[in-house]
């Protein structure tokens, strides 16, 4: 690692559920073959018209996980256990530094299971009574569900965190995984951000975003960083990257573009680089105008060339409040092994369309 600073913390191990399959590797190698993740969605099943979706291949939560303490657990849930799962089960993992009293679980999204919350409203209002509902899927209506049930299976019992900020969500998490650690409320966080495929987030799409231009196809998905101090690597888990800086702002309506500028140079700015040493950029794809702006900002502040070299996270469809721990986890799974990476700076925007804007910057590890 290069110029690694002991307060500045560390991404030190990363796994994912993908449109490409479950855990790290299938992510990496989907994003080396180039693998088209979109397939045409079975509409009797999802009750969505015809069309494609990047859904995770197979995935049906009990069985990934099992019969046990899965009878009610949605989509949303299934995921972000599973990606858990998956990083802790790793070889390298260590298990009494990232489970226990002073480990935390920060997990970022957009409201939860739109699916639960409005299959659990729905009961309520076509049955005889107001209360005949399913208790058992009460939980599943509670946005921080799928953090809660992360922190049960695996014995995670630090902070336990659940940030609702759309597609900006997942650089929240990292922020806010920084703040545990430095104020010393944690000794490893795990951070990420989780995002399902429903009839119900759909139609909720559809008609919420602006008329006019092609909405891109839905994609799900979870991706998990395991954020650590410096001094807590070990060589089982080496630093991957540094996190020099996440700084956000808010933009309204015309402000987007000298905005997203500002916060995007406050970024480098506050991490002691500069823009000549970004060696790649990631945007978020946001939907529609945002999403250009983004891509234009990005390329005029750290050039064309950085945007190239690593895949975009459209490649997964559109993971909504995902996206940032899925840009982090491609630039990671890219720079492993390539020379030109080493030591230099990659940089990861997220741009939501009710105007919330974020930029984080890492240092990539020398080695």
């Amino acid at each position: 690692m290069s110029a690694v600073t002991a307060s500045r913390p560390v991404i030190s191990a990363w796994s994912a559920v993908s449109p490409y399959g479950i855990g790290a590797q299938a992510l990496a190698e989907g994003l080396r073959e180039g693998r088209a993740t979109s397939a045409p969605v079975d509409t009797e099943r999802w009750r969505v018209p015809a069309g494609d979706a990047h859904l995770v291949p197979g995935f049906e939560v009990r069985e990934v996980l099992g019969k046990k303490g899965t009878r009610s657990m949605d989509r949303v849930t299934g995921l972000a256990v599973t990606t858990v799962g998956a990083l802790l089960e790793q070889p390298q993992a260590d298990r009494d530094r990232e489970t226990g009293d002073r480990a935390a679980l920060v997990l970022g999204t957009t409201t939860g299971s739109v699916a639960s919350m409005m299959d659990f409203t729905r009961s309520s209002l076509v049955g005889a009574r107001p209360f005949d509902v399913d208790p058992a899927q009460m939980p599943n209506a509670v946005m921080n569900c799928a953090a809660g049930q992360c922190a049960i299976w695996y014995g995670m019992r630090g902070p336990n965190t659940t940030l609702a900020g759309g597609r900006t969500a997942s650089l929240s998490a990292v922020n806010y995984a920084t703040r545990l650690l430095s104020s010393g409320r944690a000794e490893s966080v795990l951070c990420g951000a989780a995002e399902e495929f429903s009839s119900a987030r759909y139609w909720l799409e559809r008609h919420s975003r602006a008329s006019g231009g092609e909405d891109p196809a839905l994609g799900e998905g979870c991706a998990m960083l395991l954020i650590q101090p410096a001094d807590a690597c070990s060589p089982e888990r080496p630093a991957l990257a540094e996190i020099l800086a996440v700084e956000s702002r808010v933009a309204f309506g015309e402000d987007l573009r000298a905005t997203l500028e500002a916060c995007v140079r406050s970024a480098l700015a506050a991490s002691g680089g500069a823009a000549e040493e970004v060696w790649a950029a990631s945007h978020s794809e946001a939907p529609g105008v945002a999403g250009v702006v983004e891509r234009e900002v990005l390329a005029s502040v750290v050039g064309e060339r950085a945007l190239e070299r690593v895949p975009g996270v459209g490649a997964l469809g559109d993971v909504s409040a995902a996206s940032g721990a899925f840009q982090i986890a491609m630039l990671l799974a890219t720079a492993d092994g390539d020379a030109e990476a080493a030591g230099r700076l990659a940089v990861a925007t997220s741009v939501d369309r009710d105007g919330s804007l974020s930029c984080a910057v890492l240092r990539l590890a020398a080695s």
